[in-house]
């Protein structure tokens, strides 16, 4: 009986010492297993400001890549590529798009003033709404169209007849030269004429610039098409003209 009792008591002990130290351990498990995910790493490259804004988009967004020649965009292609980030909901106090009585008060200062605040900024909007490439005047066709869906009577300044071809080299073309075509031409790197080498630029235009052009907008050996430029074509040879003609 003695030794009946003794095995008993081991039991007993066994399944004690089971439950001191199983439960607790179960109790571990189960909250590992629900706060699992929770504890972050800032330093981790999933948590820099780019990755949690990438996270945060909302599904569907859709970035417009508009081709059309720089001075030629509609009122309507320049709000739905631009304006409509703050006049679509009305964010930051601009005007609702169609909302007549937010618009009211605006429309009755003018065209004219109301091309000026869009053109250099006004209040909480940047100027030309935070896209530079705009010409002033896409900027004002932008504002009549939205001032004409809330009830103004504003005329659209019309997009002059040869307007993609008028893009000024020394404007646009300097712009976009020094964005972009500065990273391998100002020092020549992987091979790139530098800017105003006569003698690297010369075996280049031997078949005429045209010629030239076509060939850097294809691209060429270590340069990809358009030198990386996501513009329309007639912007990327005005920006081509600019380099070229500092260079013959």
């Amino acid at each position: 009986m003695s030794g009946s009792n003794a095995s008993a008591s081991k039991s007993v002990v066994g399944m004690i010492l089971a439950a001191l130290i199983g439960v607790p351990l179960f109790v571990y498990l189960v909250i590992k297993l629900f706060t699992s995910g929770m504890s972050m790493n800032m330093a981790s490259s999933t948590m820099t400001n780019e990755a949690v804004a990438a996270r945060l988009q909302p599904v569907g967004v859709v970035k417009i890549v508009d081709s059309t020649p720089i001075g030629s965009r509609s009122g309507k292609a320049v709000y739905e590529a631009v304006c409509i980030s703050c006049h679509g909901a009305g964010l930051a106090g601009a005007p609702k798009f169609g909302d007549a009585a937010a618009w009211s008060t605006r429309i009755g200062q003018g065209f004219a003033t109301l091309v000026k605040h869009a053109v250099v900024g006004f209040n909480a909007m940047p100027a030309k709404g935070g896209d530079p490439a705009l010409t002033d005047e896409e900027v004002a066709r932008a504002v009549a169209f939205m001032g004409n869906a809330a009830g103004a009577k504003f005329e659209e300044p019309k997009v002059a007849a040869g307007a993609a071809a008028t893009i000024d080299p020394n404007v646009k073309g300097k712009e976009i030269y020094a964005s972009v075509c500065m990273a391998c031409h100002d020092t020549g790197v992987a091979g790139a004429p530098k800017f105003g080498d006569k003698a690297a630029w010369a075996p280049r235009l031997k078949d005429g610039v045209d010629n030239a052009i076509a060939i850097a907008t294809k691209g060429l050996n270590a340069m990809p098409p358009k030198g990386g430029y996501s513009g329309s074509d007639a912007e990327f040879n005005a920006a081509a003209l600019y380099l070229i003609n500092a260079s013959k």
